[in-house]
């Protein structure tokens, strides 16, 4: 669905004050905001309208940045004629929903980016419930994690995902080597609704029905804590499963061009709002920001 946007108010003041000062950094003092925030608040701005406003080096104005320029400082001088409702409006509220584990893993890491970037934005995270789409009522943005068939509201797709086995060091040297997809054979392998193993045999070639057996866990964030803990052989998007990765606690059972393929995950994750909410500009910051982010 394509959204009619019209530019954030701050990304307007930013704009005009970096075409007045051609200096990112006096900008960012003048506005009290962080270097990075005044680039993204200009990428952004021109993401919206659709047209390039700066020549690459020196911060000179394209032809249609000249043009745009007198519109936008029409509009501020318009707007500086009432400053009652224009003065010191307060912070914006945005509240999220979110999966725990996209919350942990991918947006966390990420969410300073936003907040220095629109540091008059307040976020309230509220954690969402993915295998039930059990969300706030209250929340404006929602992350949910499924098929994309959500008729009751709006969204849009913002990150794909491709799952693999994982399981911790100890639990690979104790029930090793892993060479080919046969040797998941006898294993205990945990498992989640949110991610059948199904998917993963068939694209390798495995003619296994789903497993019956062993632990089950409705929150991926668990299931990588019980695979790390030795409990078993988990299915994990690989996205998600950055974090034990990096810190060791999860590994891969082999190199995917011999045990076997990663497989693209049949779910993702979207973000989902009601009919009217991208009508306020702290909403459609956020949905440009997270997307842009993710890429």
């Amino acid at each position: 669905m394509s959204i009619v946007r019209i530019p954030p108010i701050q990304c307007l003041l930013t704009f005009e004050a970096l075409a007045r000062l051609r200096s990112v950094t006096q900008t960012a003092e003048e506005l009290c905001v962080t270097p990075s925030a005044v680039s993204h608040r200009v990428k952004q701005l021109e993401q919206i309208i659709g047209t390039k406003l700066f020549g690459r080096a020196d911060f000179s104005l394209t032809i249609e940045g000249v043009e745009y320029l007198a519109h936008v400082r029409d509009g501020l001088s318009m707007l500086q004629k009432f400053p009652s409702s224009a003065a010191m409006p307060g912070k914006r509220k945005l509240r999220l929903a979110v999966t725990p584990t996209f919350a942990r893993a991918i947006l966390i890491p990420r969410l300073r980016q936003f907040t220095e970037a629109y540091p008059e934005i307040d976020l309230t995270l509220q954690i969402s419930i993915p295998l039930l789409d059990v969300v706030a009522e209250d929340a404006d943005l929602m992350i949910r994690f499924g098929t994309g068939r959500y008729a009751d509201v709006e969204h849009v797709c913002v990150l794909k995902d491709e799952v693999t086995p994982l399981a911790s060091p100890a639990f690979v040297r104790e029930h090793g080597p892993f060479e080919v997809a046969q040797d998941l054979d006898g294993e205990e392998l945990l498992r989640s609704p949110l991610e059948p193993w199904r998917t993963w045999f068939a694209a390798n070639g495995l003619d296994w029905p789903e497993p019956l057996d062993g632990s089950q866990f409705n929150d991926v964030g668990l299931m990588c804590d019980g695979a790390a803990a030795g409990m078993g052989i988990a299915l994990i998007r690989i996205k998600l499963a950055v974090p034990w990765l990096e810190n060791g606690s999860l590994v891969r059972l082999g190199t995917s061009e011999v045990f076997g393929a990663n497989v693209p995950s049949p779910h993702a994750h979207y973000l989902c709002w009601r009919t009217g909410v991208m009508e306020r500009w702290e909403c459609v910051a956020f949905a440009d920001w997270l997307r842009q982010s993710l890429v």
